[in-house]
């Protein structure tokens, strides 16, 4: 390593190698970070209702949640780890998630399971709508690697809104 290498590895010390471009890199990693703080702001959700859900169905949807949220959670390291691997940053801190989530947070006492259900559904919509969006950015760039892991995490959120929607059809 030269001695200007070893300067600016100081200087930049996450600055990591991508050829994607500084623009791809900005823009890609920007909509990663969004859409994980969107993701934990889902999985808290998720989590907080499976805490708080009860009446006859009880066993059944506090199940289903615990599996959609262990699915939720599953998608952050990946989405992390892949603005790091273009070379951006992401999330830092829990204020950092409450400052760039579209999510909106659900400190109710109460919510019925079925307006449980029909809420999370309605944020597993928005949220592939936002992948949409994030895969369009990642296609402009010609990011196929991010576009592909977006491609699967949209299947996944589709998944989880028609289980919400039909486990709730006729409530």
């Amino acid at each position: 390593m030269s001695l200007e290498d070893g300067r600016k590895r100081r200087e930049a010390p996450l600055d990591t190698p991508s050829n994607l471009g500084s623009n791809a890199t900005k823009d890609i990693s920007a909509a990663l970070t969004a859409l994980l703080a969107d993701v934990f702001a889902l999985y808290v959700k998720t989590k907080n209702f499976h805490w708080h859900i009860s009446g006859p169905h009880f066993r059944d949807y506090h199940l289903l949640l615990d599996e959609q949220a262990a699915q939720i959670f599953a998608m952050t390291d990946e989405i992390a780890e892949r603005a790091r691997k273009i070379g951006g940053t992401t999330i830092r801190s829990i204020g950092h998630i409450a400052r760039a989530k579209h999510i909106q947070d659900n400190d109710a006492e109460f919510v019925t399971p079925e307006d449980m259900l029909a809420e999370l559904k309605e944020d597993n919509l928005a949220l592939t709508q936002r992948m949409r969006q994030n895969h369009n950015i990642c296609d402009e760039h010609g990011d196929v690697a991010t576009a592909s892991l977006i491609e699967n995490w949209i299947d996944e959120t589709e998944r989880r809104a028609w289980f919400l929607f039909e486990t709730t059809r006729g409530a």
